[in-house]
């Protein structure tokens, strides 16, 4: 195996600790999200727990380290009539990006997705984040036309619905 090339593979329970921190990195840089190693870890362990049919989170190693990682988890889309890929999170330590890493861990998704039999991926990405941006572009995604929207907080439906 080259040295200089990155290795994929799914990831580990004993990798948390690691995807811990790159999704401090991830969410340092994101305005909807604020980096939170509790909720991270709770988010990656039920990840984890799920992988195989309905998740997957691979990483992505240089010279042994883990330095990226990727997630995907299925949804049906009635577009489509047929199972499809959100991809969730996407992210290469700073100082190994430019290296083909995020573009190997997103091939791998890609083939992970084809094996389980959806139809197309998708992602959100910062609308800020110019080289994520240009990054995914480079690679292959397209613009929608649809605009993400969200519900905050569900804790608050109790209060809307009171008169």
């Amino acid at each position: 195996m080259d040295r200089n090339s990155p290795t994929v593979r799914p990831a580990l329970q004993g990798d948390l600790d690691t995807l811990v921190e790159l999704l401090q990195e991830l969410f340092a840089i994101e305005q909807d999200f604020a980096p939170d190693p509790d909720r991270q870890r709770k988010g990656l362990m039920l990840f984890l727990e799920g992988c195989g049919k309905h998740r997957c989170v691979l990483v992505a190693e240089w010279q042994g380290r883990v330095v990226g990682m990727a997630t995907l988890q299925i949804l049906i889309s009635t577009g489509e009539g047929e199972p499809v890929g959100l991809v969730e999170d996407v992210v290469v330590q700073t100082p190994y990006r430019g290296r083909g890493i995020g573009k190997c861990l997103l091939e791998a998704l890609a083939d992970w997705a084809v094996a389980h039999g959806l139809v197309r991926l998708q992602l959100l990405a910062d609308r800020e984040n110019r080289p994520a941006l240009d990054f995914y572009h480079r690679i292959g995604w397209v613009n929608t036309q649809l605009v993400c929207l969200r519900k905050a907080s569900l804790d608050a439906r109790g209060s809307e619905n009171e008169s």
